[in-house]
């Protein structure tokens, strides 16, 4: 790293300083070991570090540990002895600036996407949609576009799904066969979906990335952190939804090269959901889309038990590495440390695998790239104290920092435009038919001043042409990575 460059992020002391190195934070890094022995402190460490030199973080909080980041720390023996421990005497408590954020508006700032912007891949893993199932709501989501309906909530898509069904005939020619069991099957699995609360996380406002690039004072980066506690109750849904997010960043995010610090950071914890049962195809997508959102300026930290929750093509390219503790109780267990022990560059001096089932809490073996991007030998390591508080705060104290938010106000007003459903309902009321019965339409909040109808039409055709392409792109990326061919 050239002098004047941003500070290496301290994680701990093995001898000497134990640091990751800004321009190596994009080559991704794992953070792994069983409950307990410190994974979400070190995270914590991580964290603060990046923000401390200027670099936005996203993180989903499945604990509500996490909320931390946003209140100063405060001594007690056991970070006194660290500290002595570490011989670190400069040691100041500090918050680092948050945002919180929440799919169902409870905990954070609302977090939104339109149908269109998930598009019919990504649905159709929340959906658990089989191959034939799957190419028939790609068909609905190809009339959508042929026919200028915008689908930004649910209630836009399931009107879609009745007028394409009633309609099947007429669309066989254009778009394959589309058969009214498909489309019945589709529809139940929205029924289901919704009553997991996905009703709240598709419509508008949308989610803007730019927010989650922000700084705040002093030019600290941003903690996007998600209250996930809830959205953690469904699996699969809370991992496509951190996987949308991923990959939204792919898309939408320029070219930088190697930089002297990454754009953003992202933390995957759980992140053996991504990957539980997941078929070949998925596995080769999402370890293309690691490799090339690199280049995008985004580092990524996988949290998990263990190094095998991580497909081999996936952990290969993760460089930055912090192991906890491992048990060994069982046959099974043994063969996990043998193999996380194997992970490491060898340090002569060192029984990696024996260390691993003798750890303490907050110690680690940790491995980060130097200059040249070459991992260092494993050593012990004593993880530092964060400097903000360690686990959840109040409430009361999470209300004064979403309410003190830039942000406040914005993504809480709902918004609610003439889309499929609306288009649907008056082409039908026009034609003297029945028009589609489904949740009646949301009460429509004020909008902001500054958008008039028409130039809130404009600017939802901008940047739908704008992220079509943008998901043109990525799916030629991540082509089958949710089953199924178009037809």
């Amino acid at each position: 790293m050239g002098s004047g460059g941003p500070a290496s992020i301290l994680v701990g002391e093995a001898g000497a300083s134990r640091a990751i190195l800004p321009s190596m934070a994009n080559r991704h890094g794992l953070i792994t070991g069983a409950t307990g022995t410190g994974k979400t402190v070190t995270l914590q460490v991580i964290a603060e570090g990046f923000s401390g030199i200027g670099v936005p973080v996203f993180m989903a909080d499945v604990k509500g540990d996490l909320a931390g980041l946003g209140k100063a720390g405060s001594m007690n023996n056991r970070i006194q002895e660290r500290l002595t421990t570490l011989g670190i005497t400069d040691f100041e408590f500090s918050a680092s600036p948050v945002v919180f954020w929440d799919v169902f508006g409870e905990r954070g700032h609302p977090v939104r996407a339109t149908v269109s912007e998930l598009g019919p891949l990504l649905l159709a893993r929340l959906l658990e949609l089989n191959e034939t199932q799957t190419g028939v709501l790609t068909a609905v989501f190809k009339v959508a576009d042929d026919q200028g309906l915008l689908l930004l909530d649910l209630k836009d898509l399931r009107a879609l799904l009745e007028y394409v069904g009633a309609n099947a005939r007429e669309f066989r020619s254009g778009y394959g066969n589309i058969s009214a069991a498909t489309v019945g099957a589709i529809q139940r699995g929205l029924l289901t979906l919704d009553h997991q609360g996905a009703e709240e996380f598709f419509g508008e406002p949308a989610l803007n990335l730019d927010d989650l690039l922000q700084t705040g004072d002093g030019g600290r980066g941003i903690v996007n952190i998600l209250a996930a506690d809830r959205l953690y109750r469904s699996p699969r849904v809370y991992s496509t939804f951190l996987l949308w997010i991923l990959s939204e960043l792919f898309e939408n995010l320029p070219e930088v090269g190697d930089r002297d610090k990454p754009v953003l950071v992202f933390f995957f914890d759980e992140a053996h959901l991504l990957f539980d049962d997941a078929p070949r195809s998925l596995l080769e997508k999402v370890e293309q889309v690691v490799r090339l959102v690199r280049s995008k300026g985004v580092g990524v930290f996988f949290v998990t038990q263990n190094p095998l929750d991580i497909p081999d093509e996936i952990l290969g390219q993760l460089g930055n590495r912090v192991q906890h503790a491992l048990r060994a109780y069982t046959p099974r267990d043994q063969k996990a440390v043998r193999a996380a022990a194997t992970t490491f560059r060898q340090n002569p001096d060192l029984n990696t695998e024996e260390v691993i089932t003798s750890l303490g809490v907050g110690e680690g073996l940790v491995s980060f790239l130097d200059g040249k991007g070459i991992p260092t030998v494993v050593e012990r390591t004593l993880i530092r104290p964060p400097r903000s508080k360690i686990g959840p705060i109040e409430d009361s104290e999470r209300d004064v920092i979403v309410r003190g938010s830039p942000l406040y106000g914005h993504y809480e007003k709902e918004i609610d435009r003439d889309s499929a459903y609306e288009r649907l309902k008056k082409r039908a009321e026009k034609e003297g038919a029945s028009a589609p019965e489904h949740a009646p339409r949301r009460k429509p909040p004020a909008r902001r001043r500054s958008d008039t109808p028409l130039e809130a039409t404009v600017k939802s055709v901008l940047r739908s042409a704008g992220s079509q392409l943008g998901r043109e792109i990525v799916r030629g990326v991540l082509g089958s990575i949710f089953g199924g061919k178009r037809r």
